[in-house]
Parts: C-alpha cells; structure tokens; sequence
C-alpha cells in the first residue's frame, strides 16, 4: 500500500490544469466520496497495526497535497477572471443611451392621494401585512360570525390561527389609536389581501387607503366637507359627490360615496352604467365601541373615517378598464405613465 501512495504522490505532484473544468475533475478523481484517496481510507483498515502509523502519514501526506493542488488552481483561475474584468471595453459609446423608467400607477395615484391629504394635516401611517386577530376583525367591532371572518374572504396564516393577512389598512388606524392621543389626523396607504377569484374588476390583493379624524367635535360635517374636498382636487372641480346609506361594523352611521362620472361628466356611459355616478369609497363616524376597544373616551371624543381602494381610483383617472394590468408588469402599459 505504501508503494501505491508513493505513486499516486508523484501524480499528484505531475498534475497541472489550463481550465477550471479539469480542476473539477482532478477534485472528483482524488477527493470525491470515491476517489482515489477516499479508497485508501477504506482500505486503511486492513493495514497490518506495525505499519499502519507510517501508512496513516503518508495517506494524509496525500490528502492534503491533492487539497492543495485544487486550492493552487482555482485562486489562479480566480485571479486571471478578476484581471480580465478590471479592463474597460473600449469599444462601448462614451455616453450610452439610457431609456428613462416610469412610475406604477398605482404609485403615482397613491403619491396624489397623500398628497392631498397632506394639504389638510393628515400625516401617514404604516403597518404590518401580517395582522392578528384583534387588530385586523376584533377592535373594529367585527363580531366573530360576521362573513368577513370567512375563509372565502380572508387568507389566514397557517403557523398561527390567529394570525391573518390583513383585509384592510384599518388595522393600522387600530394602532393608531392605542398609541397616540387625539387628536388624530392620519391616512394609511398600503397593501391587503382578500380571498377573491382573480378578474376584470377583483383581485385577491390589492391597495387601500383609508382615513382617521378623531377629536372631541368632530362631525359627519367634517367628513362630508373632507370627501368633497378630496373629490374636487382628485378628479376636478366640477367634481360632484353624493353619500348613500350603508353598513359597516366600525362606523355608525355608515355610508357609501359616489362622485359624479369623469368619463361621461354625469351624462350616463358604459363606465358609470349609465347612473352618471361611480362609486369610489366608504365612510362613517367611528362606532363609540372601536374607540373604547383602543382606549378612547367615547364621551369626550368623535371621530370619521373612510377608505378607498387606490385601483378604482386608477382605473378611474386612467381610464383602465381590467384591473388585472395593474399586476401583470407590462412594460408597454407601464411605459404609459410619466416618472415625474
């Protein structure tokens, strides 16, 4: 065996390579689970005990000149591509022709919806996508066999029963309100999700933004004059708003709010179904017990909200009519919007 090893160190000592593949090589022939040095391990064992020290040196003599072989070559290869690298194509144009990037729609809309909001002192809030139970149903006054706790409806978190994807950003007007006193003047933007078929008018994510006014006269006034006020520096001046009854959990009296069609200018078209009105947010005053749930005097303070998804509001100011475009990154729809 000892002959062996002496022959096999003189290959190894011979060995030279000119690419990394024949470095890959050399290291699976000597070093791989059954190369040549890994056989002699195995047959180490049935070496006679008088000889097996001299045998075990020159077997790890072998081991470690293979290693160091492979070691040598590759820092060579490694070191000749970081050269090649540092040198400049010169054949490149001195100023080469860069296409100018666009911002997302939804970008741009939501900068405009912050934007118009900041006017009147709403300052922004963010949150985690990932809720808990209290925050996202419970706090909102969302009782637990209210249908948006349904699985059809909400994306729960398989670690954690509790645990949910948030259905909207209110969530965030929860924290909000455990930890700062009003009076409170915050929007929150951001990402939902919601457990939808995928089409032309749905999607099992999308992006909400939704307001909180909490202080101690505040009044449906107040929330009607905001809404108009969003409306008409949103879509236009001529922009008209109408409120119809509805229902929310967290807000009482509830409302959903309609602006006058920007397609058709109130006359009746395909967009608006030929009403002349589109619906675009819903609204309220904050249920007493939601803020008593964030501990909020109810006695001493009101409060508003409202909420809108920032795909209608795109859909509407672009004119897009499938909002599935929105996700489907095509540099073509996108190349439509300006980068300012």
């Amino acid at each position: 065996m000892l002959e062996k090893i002496n022959k096999l160190l003189e290959e190894v000592e011979g060995f030279a390579a000119t690419t990394k593949e024949q470095v890959e090589e050399y290291r699976i022939k000597w070093l791989s689970k059954k190369g040549e040095v890994s056989i002699l391990f195995d047959d180490f064992k049935s070496v006679p005990a008088e000889i097996k020290k001299e045998v075990g040196q020159k077997l790890n003599q072998l081991k470690n000149k293979a290693q160091e072989k492979i070691n040598h070559f590759k820092e060579t290869f490694d070191s000749e591509k970081s050269s090649n690298t540092d040198i400049p194509d010169l054949t490149l144009p001195k100023f080469p022709t860069l296409q100018n990037g666009s911002r997302h729609p939804l970008s741009l809309v939501k900068n405009e919806i912050i934007e118009v909001f900041a006017k009147i002192g709403f300052t922004v809030s963010d949150g985690r996508e990932i809720e808990d139970d209290w925050h996202n149903f419970t706090a909102l006054n969302t009782p637990e066999n209210h249908p948006a706790r349904d699985m059809q409806d909400t994306f729960y978190v398989n670690i954690d029963p509790e645990m949910v994807l948030r259905t909207q950003t209110s969530s965030v007007q929860v924290h909000v309100m455990q930890n700062q006193k009003p009076p409170i003047r915050t929007i929150s933007p951001g990402r939902v999700y919601r457990n939808e078929a995928i089409s032309a008018r749905a999607h099992c994510q999308f992006h909400q933004v939704e307001g909180l006014y909490i202080d101690e006269k505040a009044s449906f006034a107040d929330l009607k004059q905001t809404l108009l006020y969003f409306s008409k520096e949103m879509f236009g001046t001529e922009t008209k708003i109408r409120l119809r009854p509805s229902y929310f959990p967290f807000t009482e009296p509830s409302a959903e709010m309609d602006i006058s069609c920007t397609i058709c200018k109130g006359k009746g078209c395909n967009i608006c179904k030929h009403s002349g009105w589109v619906e675009i947010l819903g609204c309220g005053m904050v249920d007493p017990k939601v803020l008593e749930n964030c501990g909020i005097d109810s006695n001493k303070y009101k409060g508003f909200a409202f909420g809108m998804g920032i795909e209608r509001i795109a859909m509407l100011k672009y004119q897009v009519k499938d909002l599935r475009l929105f996700f489907e990154n095509d540099v073509r729809f996108l190349k439509q919007f300006t980068s300012a």
